[in-house]
């Protein structure tokens, strides 16, 4: 593995820096408070100016779809900046230093891995309807997977019925957790459900597209996140109840919804695990400014061999878990997601739970400032601490680490080849 990054992702990282130090940075206060006003107007759903602003400025500068890999931008026809994992991982750590930061570049989930999807997976009728406006960043999207009846970190779990009844499939079943279902801006569902129930157990499933506007789609209720509603994306209760659509909706083909999920998850984990990277490295930075102020028994609180212990550990825990992502990101370029399938779990267990403790020690820095909203912790660590249930809750990822390892040392079967080990 190269240490040295691309000369493209160097330029684009200066690129992304300077635009976050003139456009991102100063706008967080804008977007609190236009965000409280039109919670106070009951308008709590609605998209932000602030945001909208923004968003036109970073497309206007080319700065857009950076995320899209090469064979997703191949796939759609769409340029974007062809980057590889490792290339994009970088960028992901800049924008992940303020949470709303990936939209202004049109890089936040569930829409990355949405678009990503039906590049790959999508008919070409299907992309020219739905994937052309999610590039252009003039639509959003959700991902419907999550069930509040089943252990969805299960994915053959899932029990949603996908029929087909002639000429359509009939939709039948109740998610939660579906981020961005409540937003006016979202205008199609992804929807993993259960078509094939006599079928192998991870030949099961199925992936359809579904308008938003499909009838019998019903939101319940939106659900906050220890306090935050993340509106105006939010998350929400929903269900479907006998939504019909066209059979060519299908993703793929009947019964790969679990081949689908496989393929979606790998590069959102990079995605998420370099933006709770960018996430802890700007609590870090806060944590010193604000020991270095601060004066307490005498001294500052920067002197405490207490804070300096915990800012040299947090300077630890950041870049490794920088490393080990890098190094996710670099496996899945050079020999695909199957093969780095033990880091991506890795990088899933270790990221979350770093940016957990690296915000936490600087929110004990700022004493009762860091439980309020006048700087941003509280929010950042209600967001980290939900990416251990994410894409997989920590206990998934250490069982399959865990299993892999063990599988190293298991008696040799006849005919077993020897276990390749990667290094870089």
């Amino acid at each position: 593995m190269d240490f040295e990054d691309s000369a493209k992702t160097q330029e684009l990282q200066k690129r992304v820096s300077a635009f976050m130090d003139e456009h991102i940075y100063p706008a967080e206060a804008a977007y609190s408070a236009e965000l409280a006003a039109n919670t106070a107007a009951g308008k709590r759903w609605s998209a932000l100016e602030t945001v909208e602003k923004v968003k036109a400025k970073a497309k206007s500068q080319g700065l857009w779809n950076l995320f899209l890999p090469v064979d997703s931008a191949a796939a759609s026809g769409y340029a974007g900046a062809g980057l590889t994992n490792q290339e994009y991982a970088p960028l992901a750590e800049i924008m992940g230093r303020v949470p709303w930061a990936s939209e202004a570049f049109n890089c936040s989930a569930p829409d990355t891995g949405n678009m990503e999807t039906i590049a790959r997976y999508g008919s070409e009728e299907i992309k020219a309807r739905w994937l052309k406006p999610l590039l252009e960043g003039e639509i959003r999207s959700a991902f419907a997977m999550t069930e509040p009846d089943v252990a969805s970190s299960d994915a053959t779990n899932i029990s949603t019925r996908i029929e087909r009844q002639g000429d359509e499939y009939v939709i039948n079943g109740r998610k939660w957790w579906i981020s961005g279902a409540a937003d006016p801006r979202c205008k199609v569902f992804i929807t993993m459900g259960k078509s094939e129930p006599d079928a192998p157990k991870h030949s099961q499933q199925s992936m359809v597209i579904v308008p938003a506007d499909a009838k019998g789609i019903k939101i319940i209720r939106p659900l906050n996140v220890m306090g935050y509603d993340d509106a105006p994306h939010g998350h929400v209760e929903m269900v479907f109840e006998n939504v019909r659509v066209p059979v060519g909706n299908i993703l793929l083909g009947e019964g790969r919804g679990f081949e689908i999920a496989q393929g979606r998850l790998g590069p959102g984990r990079i995605h998420h695990c370099m933006r709770l990277i960018g996430l802890a490295e700007r609590a870090l930075e806060l944590m010193c400014r604000r020991a270095s102020s601060r004066v307490a028994f005498g001294k500052t609180v920067a002197s405490q061999t207490v804070t300096q212990e915990r800012i040299a550990e947090a300077r630890c825990k950041i870049d490794m878990a920088r490393l080990l992502t890098l190094k996710a990101a670099w496996l899945m370029d050079v020999a695909g997601n199957k093969v780095a399938k033990t880091e991506i779990a890795m990088i899933k267990v270790v990221a979350p739970n770093m940016a957990c403790q690296v915000i936490d020690w600087a929110m004990q820095v700022h004493g009762g400032g860091g439980m309020c909203d006048d700087f941003p912790l509280a929010y950042a660590y209600a967001g980290a601490r939900t990416l251990r249930f994410a894409d997989g809750p920590d206990e998934v990822h250490r069982n399959a680490i865990a299993k892999w390892e063990l599988g190293k040392y298991a008696p040799a079967k006849p005919g077993d080849e020897a276990m390749p080990v990667t290094r870089f």
